[in-house]
């Protein structure tokens, strides 16, 4: 096996330790020893600042102070999901079958059948692999996708989620089709005190102008023609939670004036009713148009446009960052590949070079279509140019043949390495900071520890 592998050995007998490191090293593992449960922590937290994680713990039961089952209680609480496989003497085999009750891996009786020992740690770093590779995935599914990335346009979105979302102010998404305004208000709503209660959504555009007014306001039995009953509004059904009102420019001028008497009273009156009904909800609302020119030109009020905009949120057009297509090129192409039952492996550099010389109208939505038909298309586990649509090629012919007297720069050789450049770049301009670094790339602290062991990286 050639994977970087790497176990926490913990024994106070340093004979035996230095048997197991003999013994395992010669199998491609790196060892980090300590001679006691409390040495053992100190050691674990001096791997993580040089980006190292344990993929497996080898306990002994039996050792002064900190003995094997509180260092494994500790190490779930600060390693959930670490495999802790236990040594024990012969005679205390019913305390480690306890141990495993408890969530350790497995055990071993002292002194360890060397190929015993080999076996079992391979079989509990396989467990952590699998199971590190599940969350990452998961992870990745359920992902902010147009949040990955490390441009300064991005940061800034993210900085404004962090620190609008628990407050109670209304939010003003301004940014173009597909840059993912929606993405940002359920940012806003798990980042508020709300988050435990209803994301509602509403698109504005998309219903008639009647019907956007009972689907907010609600309405009463005999309200219309085919009220047979009464129905509660999008306001009511986000009691306690967020409304948030997608496409607020396209709202014809009397909804807006029935809503603006919603956010400054909060009471709502469904269609047939003359009861008011209070309100107990934080409005975010969205729009592709640009709010103030709508104001001059009298097509939107301007009070409230200003009772919406207590703060804006600009989402970067993906033309704007550029930067970000190899991690989003990567992202996507593993999402994509999972739902299309396709593994693409690499792009070449003339494809990255196309999808930097277009200018993305569509922005990341686009950019998702586009590579979505490019791995259907492809018969092979690599994406080249000849497989992207014509408007984005039509572009790219600078990139192809540089002038001979000009340096060319040319794109990394695959998706990897590009991916791995800018990992490096994020940990260069975060001092090293594994935290700040996973949120300047849009990602988890998990799936950076990943890529980082990945790409060789778990070392200062």
């Amino acid at each position: 096996m050639n994977e970087n592998r790497t176990v926490l050995v913990v024994d106070d007998e340093h004979g035996h330790r230095l048997m197991v490191r003999a013994v395992l090293e010669d199998e491609n593992w790196t060892v980090i020893e300590a001679g006691s449960g409390e040495a053992a922590l100190r050691a674990l937290a001096e791997a993580a600042e040089n980006f190292v994680q344990p993929d497996v713990a080898l306990v002994d039961m039996k050792m002064p102070g900190m003995d094997g089952l509180e260092l494994l209680r500790e190490l779930q609480v600060r390693r959930p999901g670490l495999p802790v496989v236990l040594l024990t003497a012969f005679g205390s085999v019913g305390s480690a079958v306890e141990a495993m009750k408890k969530g350790a891996f497995d055990y071993l009786t002292k002194p360890a059948d060397n190929e015993e020992l080999k076996a079992v740690l391979n079989k509990a770093y396989e467990y952590h692999r699998l199971l590190e590779e599940n969350t990452r995935l998961k992870e990745e599914a359920g992902g902010d996708l147009n949040f990955i990335g490390a441009s300064p346009g991005v940061e800034r979105v993210r900085d404004l989620i962090a620190q609008a979302g628990p407050s109670e102010a209304t939010v003003l998404i301004l940014g173009e089709s597909g840059t993912g305004k929606e993405l940002v208000a359920e940012g806003l709503h798990r980042a508020s005190l709300r988050k435990d209660r209803p994301l509602v959504n509403v698109n504005c555009a998309a219903l008639p102008d009647d019907l956007l007014e009972s689907e907010l306001f609600g309405y009463e039995k005999g309200a219309f023609t085919g009220a047979v009953k009464d129905k509660p509004g999008r306001f009511q059904l986000a009691s306690g939670g967020t409304l948030f009102l997608d496409e607020i420019g396209e709202m014809p001028a009397a909804l807006q004036a029935k809503l603006l008497r919603a956010l400054q009273e909060k009471i709502v009156e469904p269609l047939g009713s003359v009861k008011p009904v209070p309100t107990d909800v934080r409005i975010i609302a969205a729009t592709n148009r640009d709010l103030k020119a709508e104001v001059a030109s009298g097509r939107f009020r301007e009070d409230l446009y200003y009772r919406l905009a207590v703060l804006e949120i600009r989402i970067p057009p993906l033309r704007d960052r550029k930067e970000d297509l190899p991690l989003l090129v990567s992202f996507l192409l593993r999402r994509l590949g999972r739902k299309n039952n396709k593994i693409i492996r690499t792009v070449t550099p003339a494809f990255l070079d196309a999808l930097s010389g277009y200018d993305w109208p569509g922005n990341v939505r686009e950019l998702e279509n586009v590579l979505e038909r490019a791995l259907i298309l492809s018969r092979s586990d690599t994406l080249g140019p000849d497989l992207l649509p014509p408007q984005i090629t039509a572009g790219a012919g600078a990139y192809d043949q540089p002038e001979a007297d000009e340096p060319h720069v040319s794109s990394p050789a695959s998706l990897e390495e590009a991916e791995k450049l800018a990992i490096i770049r994020a940990l260069e301009e975060n001092g090293g900071h594994r935290e700040r670094t996973a949120e300047a790339l849009g990602i988890s602290r998990r799936t950076l520890q990943y890529k980082l062991k990945k790409f060789g990286l778990t070392r200062r």
